[in-house]
């Protein structure tokens, strides 16, 4: 039998150190919440919100980050000083920035200009470095070229979604809202509405309910300026060069490699206006602030539970509050911001605020 290099045992060693790390901050995280929606109107139709902002680094992104990271080092790609490189449009950069730092290792994210300030200013505050580009659709590229530069290591967030996450459990979010559902009173929910950045958590999502054979379906909540809701009715369709979305951490001008169609069984397609005026809607209802893509999933909660309801259908609606809202002061919930894109969300927000109320989602 070969004798291991010399080097090979101190390396071995600084990659269990840093393994233990991780688990030892997995360990002192409390599991997120699941947040009961108030439907007085529709009683046999019931809403949750699973809580992702409660995590350390405050979004869903944080899941994901930690299961980049164990992959990353369990495949040895991941070393002692390796620098890492992600691109993003801001949240799993930030997680992965608390990561990087937790193991000392140095961290740069390749966002594009449009990323919120408030997403720039917590990389950035975790020790991370930002490269922006004009162009969102060269994130992935530039990510690449830095990476080979500095001899580091790119996480490459879209195509390890959904191969780093183990989905038959395992402490993955499906698992977490199945054991949090048990004792509702319909335990296995009809729907699951999600978004779609690196399509990783409607994989999970998806494989998981087949996997344990739940009845449960997949909704796909996705902007209108999105490739994904396009690719899933033509899978030949793979980008998107029309205007882009402006709800950060979804939908994608490419189909990305880790969004898998056939796990979906349902895709509603959402404005970003509509988007934006649930966020606020929702906020208001929770004392406090919810992030775009929340908004997203809602407005897909609200169109199910609205056919349920005309359909004599009875069960629970699963959804995800992706992030806070106070990552977004300077966008979503900033009247000058919303003037400039030409966004009035009046309409929406009495749309959502009526169906909140009534349980009839009225579109327009």
């Amino acid at each position: 039998m070969p004798t291991p290099a010399v080097h090979e045992a101190p390396a071995r060693r600084w990659v269990e150190w840093a393994l233990s790390r991780i688990a030892a901050d997995y360990t002192r995280s409390a599991d997120t919440h699941l947040i009961p929606v108030s439907l007085p109107a529709l009683p046999g139709v019931a809403l949750y919100l699973k809580d992702e902002s409660s995590h350390p680094t405050g979004s869903l992104k944080h899941r994901l980050a930690r299961s980049l990271f164990l992959y990353g080092l369990c495949n040895g790609w991941i070393e002692r000083g390796t620098t890492i490189v992600e691109a993003s449009s801001g949240s799993t950069a930030v997680s992965e920035a608390y990561f990087a730092r937790m193991l000392g290792l140095p961290f740069i994210a390749v966002v594009p200009h449009s990323t919120a300030a408030e997403k720039i200013e917590a990389i950035e505050r975790l020790g991370g470095t930002c490269r922006k580009v004009a162009d969102p659709g060269a994130v992935y590229a530039e990510a690449e070229r830095i990476a080979a530069a500095h001899g580091g290591h790119y996480m490459d967030q879209f195509t390890f979604a959904e191969r780093a996450t183990d989905w038959r459990g395992n402490n993955n979010i499906a698992e977490s809202i199945f054991a949090q559902m048990a004792h509702e009173p319909c335990p296995i929910p009809a729907w699951i509405v999600c978004g779609a950045g690196t399509g990783g958590t409607s994989a999970t999502l998806g494989r998981f309910v087949r996997y344990h054979r739940h009845a449960t379906q997949i909704c796909l909540a996705d902007p209108v300026g999105s490739v994904f809701h396009r690719h899933w009715h033509d899978r030949a369709v793979t980008t998107f060069a029309g205007t882009r979305s402006l709800i950060e951490g979804i939908g994608r001008p490419r189909v990305e490699p880790s969004f898998l169609p056939p796990v979906i069984d349902r895709v509603e397609v959402v404005a970003d206006a509509a988007s934006i005026g649930a966020a606020r809607v929702l906020s208001h209802v929770l004392g406090r602030r919810v992030g775009g893509s929340t908004g997203t999933n809602l407005v897909a909660m609200a169109r199910l539970a609205t056919a349920m309801a005309q359909a004599g259908e009875r069960g629970a609606i699963v959804s995800i509050l992706c992030d806070s809202g106070e990552r977004y002061a300077s966008t979503y919930f900033n009247a000058d911001w919303l003037a400039a894109q030409a966004i009035d969300t009046a309409d929406d927000e009495a749309r959502m605020t009526h169906f909140l109320a009534t349980g009839h989602y009225a579109e327009v």
